[in-house]
């Protein structure tokens, strides 16, 4: 027996959706008993879910499929049609194996030194500015290690051009108008640039040293035994780089924790649990990747719901990692939260949850890791800066959300 799920009102939510932002799906599921809601988007009935449970729906694959769930403003800009987010069964796990197997303990250990490298690159750079916006300079810092990481050539000359292009193809996902027409040519050009790499590899007229991300795209086969065509290779290799891009909002985001909670910059400098700790609170906390969508690949009943075939489900990323059914005082910036976190599979869901291998959480979670702590360990104990009066507030109605200023920095040397 179902019951009357709670659902909204009006005819359509879309707009909604864009006025509430990352609240959208929160204060909708969470004002009430069960992990489910029903909503209408484009004039389609929705159901939102939410926390641990709703995670573990969310993520099973044999009642969830990713065809044709993301829209196409997202594909065209953020993703990339046809790409591993929109794919299932045994071509998804194919698919996915290519990009667990870049992440080798070797090669987060590379990436993690890189970042290094080019934090004390771009400390030198900085000593010389009368003042730092770190987000913009952080693009530039993560679009260069995650290029040398990747084995993608950049020239001094494209290196602002690729910048540029990566960081619309993030932001301009869930805008309107201008921003949005710019992040598809952003995209439209990132692939002409690496599906130009692929082809030159394919020719031997470059040369690279297995197991680079641009190495493994450029030979690898589908499960019908041939190489993917040159745009989707070059699609899954910006699936490699984008992500490292994405992450500067995370460090914006850390250098405001700092300043918010000055008492966690020394704990972070000295002490390694406490770093992997404040990391890891940074991804709760802050608001990163909103919610997901799926579709229901076959009818059953949930928390006495009943699902259709077909139906789109949202799964509520921000709201389960503010969930005070999962964590206590949610609304709170505490790292010492994860000293005794078990590593739950479907609690923690910044950039999703589940099994790497066999399911769609996301496989540059390591990466965002690695990256993240190797950044704060030296901004915490190797950058000296001030801090200037500045509205580094951010709005959760802003997909996706940043602090206004970018936080601006000055004085900016070594210690």
């Amino acid at each position: 027996m179902s019951v009357k799920v709670p659902k909204d009102r009006t005819i359509d939510n879309t707009i909604a959706l864009f006025k509430d932002g990352y609240e959208f799906v929160p204060k909708r599921v969470q004002s009430h008993h069960l992990d489910v809601y029903e909503t209408r988007l484009l004039g389609e009935k929705v159901a939102l879910i939410s926390g641990e449970e709703g995670a573990k729906l969310f993520y099973d694959t044999d009642r969830m499929n990713r065809n044709g769930a993301l829209p196409s403003r997202v594909l065209k800009t953020l993703f990339g049609e046809d790409a591993i987010q929109t794919m299932d069964g045994d071509a998804h796990t194919h698919r996915k194996l290519l990009f667990m197997s870049l992440m080798t303990p070797e090669a987060l250990e590379n990436l993690r030194e890189l970042t290094t490298t080019y934090w004390e690159r771009f400390t030198g750079k900085w000593q010389g500015m009368k003042k730092v916006v770190l987000y913009d300079e952080v693009r530039e810092l993560l679009c260069r290690t995650a290029c040398e990481w990747a084995g993608v050539p950049l020239t001094e000359k494209e290196v602002d051009k690729r910048t540029r292009d990566l960081s619309n193809m993030i932001d301009g996902f869930s805008a309107i108008g201008p921003k949005h027409i710019e992040s598809r040519k952003a995209r439209k050009r990132s692939e002409k640039w690496i599906e130009d790499l692929i082809k030159k590899i394919r020719e031997g007229k470059l040369e690279l040293k297995e197991g680079t991300a641009l190495y493994e795209m450029a030979v690898h086969r589908d499960l019908d035994g041939q190489l993917l065509d040159t745009r989707m290779a070059a699609i899954e290799l910006l699936n490699v780089i984008r992500p490292l891009i994405a992450i500067s909002k995370f460090l914006t985001f850390g250098a405001v924790a700092f300043e918010d909670y000055p008492e966690t910059k020394p704990q972070v400098a000295e002490d390694d649990d406490y770093l992997f700790h404040f990391a890891q609170e940074v991804r709760r906390y802050y608001p990163f990747v909103p919610f997901l969508g799926a579709r229901v690949d076959h009818d059953f009943t949930w928390q006495q719901y009943p699902f259709k075939e077909g139906q789109l489900v949202i799964i509520d990323i921000y709201g389960t990692n503010h969930d005070p059914k999962l964590w206590e005082k949610p609304d709170e910036f505490q790292p010492e939260r994860f000293q005794d976190w078990k590593g739950g599979l479907f609690d923690l869901i910044p950039q999703g949850g589940g099994d790497y291998y066999k399911g769609h959480r996301c496989p540059g979670e390591w990466p965002t890791l690695e990256v993240l702590q190797a950044s704060f360990r030296f901004m915490s104990k190797h950058l000296h800066y001030t801090v200037p009066k500045q509205d580094y507030s951010y709005n959760l109605r802003k997909m996706p959300a940043l602090p206004k200023s970018g936080f601006i920095m000055k004085n900016v040397s070594m210690k």
